[in-house]
C-alpha cells in the first residue's frame, strides 16, 4: 500500500501536530479508507518533505502528529505558464499536466478568441495540489484568476515570455531559448490563435520571445504541454544531469 502524500501550508516541525487541510480528512478516511495511527508523508516547498502518521481522524477533520523530515527543501525552475482560458474539462487536464511538468505559476489569459471568460482558480488549484502530491513536487504552482491578455503583459516584470507563435516565422523553440536561463514563462493562445492586433502587440514588447513549436497545428493544451516540456528539457530541470541543480533556477524561495 503506497504511502498518502500531503500538502500542508503550516510549518512542519518533527514534535508537532498539524491539523489537515480542508478535504483532506474525507480523503484519507472515505477515499483510501485510513485511520489512526497510518503512516502519512507531508510536505511544502519551505520545510521539505516529512514523514508524519495520522493522529486523529474524523469525516471532515484530521490532524497529523509530524515525524523526521525525509527530504529537505530544494530550489526548481521558475517556469511559469501562461494560457488563453480553456472550457473546463481541457483546463483541468491543462493544470494537472503542467504541475507534473514543473509550472510554478498558471496564468489563465483572456485574449480576443477565448471561448471561456473566466476560470474557476480554487478548483484549479484543488487540481494543482493532487497533481502536486502524486507526482512528487514539493510545491504546488499557484493558479491565478483569469485576467485580459494586456492587462497581464502592461504589468509584466520583464521575464523572458516565451510566445508560441502560430503559423509566423517565428524561430523553432531550441533556437529562440538557447542562451535563455531563470526565469522563464511561456504563453500559448487560445483555440483560434492569436488575432493579428495581439501578435503585433506582443512583438513590440521588449520581454518577448517569438517561438514556434513545430510544423503542425496542436490544440492549446497541447501547445502548451509541448512547450513546457520542451523548455523543461532544454534549459529547465530536465536538462541537468540526475542530483544536479540545473540552469534554470529560482533565486529564492517564498
Amino acid at each position: 500500500m503506497s504511502i498518502p502524500r500531503l500538502h500542508l501550508d503550516e510549518t512542519l516541525r518533527e514534535g508537532v501536530e498539524l491539523e489537515a487541510a480542508p478535504g483532506q480528512a474525507h480523503h484519507l478516511g472515505t477515499v483510501l479508507r485510513r485511520s489512526v495511527g497510518d503512516a502519512v508523508r507531508v510536505f511544502n516547498a519551505r520545510d521539505g518533505e516529512h514523514d508524519a502518521t495520522i493522529a486523529f481522524l474524523r469525516k471532515d477533520r484530521a490532524r497529523f502528529a509530524i515525524g523526521p523530515r525525509r527530504r529537505d527543501p530544494a530550489p526548481e525552475p521558475a517556469l511559469r505558464l501562461l494560457v488563453g482560458a480553456l472550457k473546463r474539462d481541457p483546463m483541468d487536464w491543462l493544470v494537472e499536466k503542467a504541475t507534473e511538468l514543473g509550472a510554478t505559476h498558471i496564468q489563465p489569459v483572456l485574449t480576443r478568441r477565448t471561448i471561456a471568460d473566466r476560470a474557476n482558480a480554487a478548483r484549479l488549484s484543488a487540481i494543482a495540489r493532487g497533481a502536486a502530491e502524486q507526482c512528487e513536487r514539493l510545491s504546488v504552482p499557484e493558479v491565478a484568476e483569469a485576467l485580459p491578455l494586456h492587462r497581464v503583459l502592461d504589468g509584466w516584470d520583464g521575464t523572458r515570455l516565451v510566445v508560441a507563435m502560430e503559423r509566423s516565422a517565428a524561430p523553432p523553440l531550441r533556437e529562440a531559448v538557447a542562451g535563455l536561463s531563470s526565469p522563464l514563462a511561456l504563453l500559448v493562445g487560445p483555440e483560434g490563435g492569436f488575432e493579428g492586433a495581439e501578435l503585433d502587440d506582443l512583438r513590440r514588447r521588449a520581454f518577448v520571445v517569438p517561438a514556434a513549436l513545430g510544423p503542425r497545428i496542436l490544440r492549446a493544451e497541447t501547445a502548451a504541454v509541448a512547450g513546457l516540456a520542451a523548455l523543461q528539457a532544454l534549459v529547465g530541470d530536465w536538462a541537468g544531469a540526475p542530483g544536479r541543480d540545473s540552469s534554470l533556477h529560482q533565486a529564492t524561495r517564498g
